[in-house]
């Protein structure tokens, strides 16, 4: 075993005025120019006080030790304050060593070492670190640098392998979900074009009190929905936080059976996502970020859902949506009254609900099988970055 201070060196190299690329951290694409991530203006007016790091170096994220964000540098560039720069000693590999922090038996040892708010075993992690002071004293797995570049090498060539794989599979998943909008906009996309305030009775908005982030089940807890609950197109009431035992309830917010809840305010994808609640939950409440909408008895909510779900609407949703940045999106109760959608006789309606149903059923396994293949395919890439950087391969026999 060896110390990993003895491999690695901290590097913290500033050089006002220098003109370098500015640099971030992908979790699967490593050390890239910051460019290639986002068009965004950067924060800072000044990069003087950024990190220079150099071609090979290894630049790590101290604020970010679960999500494996590391890489090696291809060039030199500059990097916030939340990264450590670290060079490789003389008889280390730095292609080794970013692999190395991305096993899990690495990981574990971070954990045990990170500092800050929600350190350690809890659930919700959101400020901790693992600075260079700390990372040098874990004692690691370092062979010779040869045999580091081979185990280097072998996980570039297994890695690309997995990761094509899971790419192709996340192709899928695209389709699958094309193919699931095209259905219903072609199911919903029939019969009298119809403003939406001709057959919503109720636009209604929830409150936003102090809740603990555990979620409840509506019927023994008071609860409070959360965004999230609609994103899917089935009501989702695990997507809800807990009403503190000293906050009272209001009884006027609780959802009803048949109500469709619509997001008010999300993401620019998400926004006006709704969902019917499919049946009584006497403690659960709408937050202020949900709207519940009562439709008339001539038309069915769940089409009326599927319909809010169509590219149609989901076009007209975006037009109408307003806010600051793509990541939060508002939409008035004006705007969804003034929706415009084609209703079909009830019965007809209700006939086109089924077989959306059945359709979206089979799309909706397909995708989640998928999903399970993409995690199994994630946890074997893990094992065997692990197992190679631990010894417990050896990748001359396998090579």
């Amino acid at each position: 075993m060896t110390r990993f201070g003895h491999a690695m060196e901290k590097i913290d190299e500033r050089i006002p005025g220098v003109e370098l690329p500015l640099m971030s951290v992908s979790q699967t694409r490593g050390v890239i120019r910051r460019s290639e991530l986002t068009d965004a203006p950067q924060r800072a007016e000044s990069l003087d006080n950024y990190k220079v790091c150099r071609a090979n170096d290894l630049v790590f994220n101290k604020m970010s030790i679960r999500s494996g964000a590391m890489g090696v540098a291809a060039e030199d560039g500059l990097v916030t304050y939340h990264y450590e720069v670290m060079r490789p000693r003389q008889g280390t590999d730095p292609h080794f060593v970013a692999y190395l922090m991305k096993s899990s038996w690495f990981t574990a040892e971070l954990i045990k070492r990170e500092r800050g708010i929600g350190a350690g075993d809890q659930a919700n992690v959101r400020t901790t670190e693992v600075p260079f002071s700390v990372l040098k004293t874990i004692d690691a797995y370092i062979p010779d640098r040869a045999e580091q570049r081979a185990i280097a090498d072998y996980l570039d060539r297994e890695t690309v392998r997995v990761d094509t794989l899971i790419e192709e599979q996340q192709r899928l998943i695209e389709m699958l979900h094309e193919r699931k909008a095209a259905v219903m906009a072609m199911a919903t996309a029939s019969g009298e074009p119809v403003a939406l305030r001709r057959v919503v009775t109720r636009i209604r908005q929830g409150w936003s009190p102090n809740c603990d982030s555990a979620a409840v089940n509506g019927v023994t807890e008071w609860g409070v929905l959360k965004v999230g609950c609609s994103n899917s197109g089935r009501f989702d009431p695990t997507q809800s936080k807990r009403l503190p035992d000293e906050t009272t309830p209001r009884s006027e917010f609780v959802v009803e059976p048949g109500e469709i809840v619509m997001s008010r305010a999300n993401t620019k994808e998400l926004v006006g996502a709704s969902a019917v609640v499919d049946r009584a939950y006497p403690r659960l409440m709408l937050s202020d970020l949900n709207y519940g909408l009562t439709v008339s008895s001539g038309v069915d909510p769940e089409f009326v859902s599927y319909a809010l779900r169509s590219g149609h609407a989901r076009y007209q949703i975006s037009l109408a949506s307003k806010g600051t940045s793509p990541t939060m999106q508002k939409i008035s109760q004006r705007d969804i009254r003034n929706l415009i959608l084609q209703f079909p006789p009830l019965d007809e309606q209700r006939r086109i609900v089924a077989d959306l149903d059945d359709q979206t059923a089979k799309i909706n396994s397909l995708i989640a099988e998928t999903e399970r293949f993409i995690q199994l395919a994630r946890e074997h890439r893990s094992a065997l970055i692990t197992a190679a950087v631990t010894g417990q391969i050896d990748v001359r026999e396998v090579a």
